[in-house]
């Protein structure tokens, strides 16, 4: 009986069996595979592509080379949730708030952010974190919230953030967004939607402005007033030239463009010499960094005085071909205006040096802050030297621990990005520290002694937008004052509501860099202040 059903040959009704058990086996190896397999992103991370976007304060997978760095911050997050939950010898638990650090974690060849730059914006934010836990108030935990490489997935990290701000430990601001994009702006007013204070860091774009938008670098428009001061007191021959990155979603690019043309375009004969290239970032078909055209434009317009409308990545590419190129005279001094956070590695670099010396080339760079400047200064303001040695500590931490090497170079401070997310973390921080004063202390006031011994009052988001909002600097008959401002590492700077100022820091410094050293014969430009015209040019 058995023989003839082995030789029997099969029927439709049994190959339909057959086809049903095995994809039915199929399945169920697949399901005991995947549950038997790590998550690839982990708790409030979703796969997007080869990234895992979303909110963590946990590890966030990330370049590798980040990994030290993002470790550090989750075992300070895991810290300081122990503080609140399960406190240590006795002592009272301490609650805590979330800021959340929105800004890529990966990258690739044309990213938004190169893995160094990464590393140093992060390091920054970090320091100062360190540095607001070991203070009295509440405690902070740093969220890093992954909107990919390319900022185009911040629509998933702003519906989790949005769904944070009523937890028991309550987001109550962001902070990063590092490029002036539109989908950074898109990511702003969704933001601003759910109510939520964001701070950039290093926008610059004019047109980066939401009802919540705060920013602590002056706005391109800010820049070119230093700018003016600079070419007040160094005017050159009046022959200008313009390169600007044409690129159709840079709306950095595209607002450089016209605040230079808007400022100089005139006076300078932009709008009749200019020339375009496609920048490195982005995905624009063609070949990026071409500046074979400008370069002879500028030599044979005899041009002295460059505006540079573009990324600092870019600008070495453009140097070396001025350097090169053949028609160009250069026994006569040429300078390249331009505006960053600060002096990027990239254009410092010993071959870029030697470029800009043997071609009497100068960069003369309108910055958020001046690092460089920093080095011997016995007489630093309280800011940046608190920066310091909180970044320093860091830095000594992970350079001894074998597992935590960063790629943050050989300059880690000069191009900026360290001290102005150091800042915009403070900013927050700052306003937390004080919303949770006023709370608790008129609560104190208001209530009998044995009614306040439950668990202080949290703020929560509108709270520290509330507190934002009037961190400004005040006019008083002897003089502008800082009494609520903030006293970065950048400089002291504060902000109001008025439209003329639209959420831009008020009273920050700007800085006019030259390097590699001064032009001959050329005045320094001094310190501008943004938005000093409404303290009369007396701001603290």
């Amino acid at each position: 009986m058995l023989n003839r059903f082995r030789n029997r040959a099969l029927g439709p009704a049994d190959k339909a069996l057959v086809l049903v058990v095995g994809v039915v086996l199929l399945a169920a190896v697949a399901f005991v595979v995947v549950r038997l397999l790590p998550e690839k992103c982990g708790d409030g991370l979703e796969a997007a592509g080869d990234e895992c976007v979303g909110v963590t304060a946990g590890v966030l997978p990330g370049d590798p080379e980040l990994e030290g760095l993002i470790r550090a911050v989750a075992d300070e997050n895991a810290r300081v949730e122990r503080s609140w939950t399960h406190p240590e010898n006795g002592q009272a638990s301490i609650p805590y708030v979330r800021i959340a650090l929105m800004m890529p974690f990966t990258t690739d060849a044309t990213s938004t952010m190169s893995t160094e730059q990464i590393a140093r914006a992060l390091a920054g934010a970090h320091a100062a974190q360190l540095r607001a836990n070991a203070q009295a108030g509440p405690r902070y935990q740093l969220l890093l919230a992954n909107d990919g490489k390319d900022l185009d997935e911040w629509a998933p990290v702003v519906d989790r953030l949005a769904g944070m701000t009523d937890d028991e430990a309550p987001l109550v601001g962001v902070f990063g967004m590092p490029s002036s994009t539109p989908d950074t702006l898109d990511a702003a007013h969704a933001l601003s939607a759910h109510r939520i204070p964001a701070i950039g860091p290093i926008l610059t774009s004019t047109t980066m402005e939401a009802g919540y938008l705060f920013k602590t670098s002056p706005s391109n428009e800010l820049f070119a007033e230093a700018l003016r001061e600079y070419l007040d007191k160094n005017p050159g021959n009046g022959t200008g030239f313009l390169v600007s990155d044409r690129r159709e979603r840079d709306s950095y690019s595209a607002d450089l463009r016209e605040v230079f043309l808007a400022h100089f375009g005139k006076e300078y004969g932009l709008k009749q010499r200019q020339a375009s290239y496609l920048g490195l970032t982005g995905d624009d078909e063609g070949v990026p960094q071409r500046f074979s055209d400008a370069a002879r434009s500028i030599c044979l317009t005899e041009a002295d005085t460059v505006f540079f409308g573009g990324r600092d990545h870019d600008l070495p590419h453009l140097v070396d071909r001025l350097a090169n190129e053949p028609s160009c005279d250069h026994g006569k001094p040429t300078r390249i205006l331009k505006v960053g956070i600060g002096m990027a590695p990239e254009t410092t670099t010993t071959d870029v040096t030697e470029q800009l010396r043997q071609a009497r080339i100068t960069l003369v760079d309108a910055a958020s802050v001046d690092t460089r400047s920093w080095a011997g200064n016995e007489k630093l303001p309280a800011g940046p030297r608190g920066f310091l040695k909180q970044f320093e500590k860091l830095r000594a931490e992970l350079r001894d621990d074998a597992a935590h090497k960063q790629p943050w170079g050989s300059k880690p401070l000069d191009d900026g990005y360290a001290v102005m997310y150091y800042d915009a973390f403070t900013v927050l921080s700052q306003a937390t520290g004080r919303a949770y004063d006023d709370i608790n202390g008129e609560r104190m006031g208001t209530q009998g002694e044995a009614e306040t011994t439950s668990a202080p009052i949290l703020p929560r988001h509108d709270d520290v937008y509330n507190t934002v909002i009037n961190m400004n600097i005040l006019g008083t008959q002897s003089g502008a004052s800082c009494v609520n401002c903030v006293r970065g590492a950048s400089g002291t700077f504060g902000f109001d509501d008025s439209p003329d100022t639209r959420k831009w820091a008020v009273c920050k410094p700007v800085p006019v860099i030259e390097y590699p050293e001064p032009a001959s014969g050329t005045k320094p430009a001094g310190i501008y202040r943004s938005h000093e015209d409404i303290f009369n040019g007396t701001c603290p």
